[in-house]
């Protein structure tokens, strides 16, 4: 089926750069890049945060942040409800785009579960698949860990305030702050509700060939980052990393994650071919 805001946005008579454009954060376009690098957020998360890194990388990589529904640009559009409303989207914006050149996937958390989505659906419906998978900050799917970890989103809201400062990445007084909250908590809650939700079986088989990297911090609660090497025969890494949940965000482990990323970007040319 379909994807609703897509169809709604085709009534609308919105072009391929358009739609393009309300899905896909670049801040520096690249048409000489190598590869792309299609970046998922974190639940509740917006598209600055990868966006940026489109400055920072070299010229041989560009980088693609997704842009959600319900923040941002897309503030008056209703949240998705499940995991297919992302994938189908994406899919349907990105298809071009991915076919052209070779291309990676990088999500943390919540955008882990939706990298590894959307290379499921790309490699059965369109025998397309990254050159690299690189995951962070989350249990795979099918995990035992993940399937029996706690319901976020069914908290209370003075435990899913606990909660929140526990993992770090928002500044306290922010969270303290009512008129923050109402604009910060319903994305995050809906993000919790989809991945959730999210279910799929642990595969019988490897369905995707390409190396899959796991980053992690070292502070963060455990994650079950072994259960990703069932989805791949490529090679499989895992780099731990000082810090919690958001151990992303302090500079000197981006550094490490993107000089990694460049690394093995910048030789995929020759793989993919």
């Amino acid at each position: 089926m379909r994807l609703k805001s897509c169809v709604i946005g085709r009534r609308r008579g919105l072009s391929s750069s358009e739609r393009m454009e309300n899905v896909i954060s670049c801040f520096k376009k690249k048409s000489e890049a190598l590869a792309r690098l299609i970046c998922f957020p974190w639940a509740g998360g917006g598209s600055i945060h990868y966006a940026r890194w489109g400055k920072v990388l070299d010229s041989s990589i560009e980088v693609y942040a997704i842009k959600l529904p319900g923040r941002e640009s897309r503030t008056n559009e209703p949240f998705f409800q499940n995991m297919q409303q992302i994938v189908d989207e994406v899919i349907d914006v990105l298809l071009p785009e991915l076919k052209e050149k070779p291309f990676a996937l990088f999500g943390h958390s919540f955008g882990a579960m939706t990298s590894f989505a959307i290379a499921d659906a790309l490699k059965r419906l369109h025998n397309l698949e990254p050159v690299h998978i690189f995951l962070s900050g989350a249990s795979a799917p099918y995990s035992e860990m993940r399937i029996n970890a706690v319901k976020r989103s069914e908290l209370s809201d003075e435990d899913f305030l606990k909660w929140l400062i526990s993992i770090g990445g928002t500044p306290p007084e922010l969270l303290a702050n009512p008129e923050v909250l109402k604009l910060f908590l319903p994305a995050l809650k809906a993000d919790l509700q989809v991945v959730e939700n999210y279910r799929c079986n642990k595969p019988e088989s490897p369905l995707l060939s390409c190396p899959v990297t796991c980053f992690d911090g070292k502070q963060d609660i455990p994650h079950d980052l072994q259960a990703w090497r069932d989805i791949s025969t490529g090679d499989f890494t895992v780099r731990m990393l000082d810090g919690s949940h958001f151990y992303l965000k302090d500079s000197g482990n981006e550094k490490i994650i993107l000089d990694y990323i460049t690394k093995h970007l910048e030789t995929c040319e020759m793989d993919y071919l």
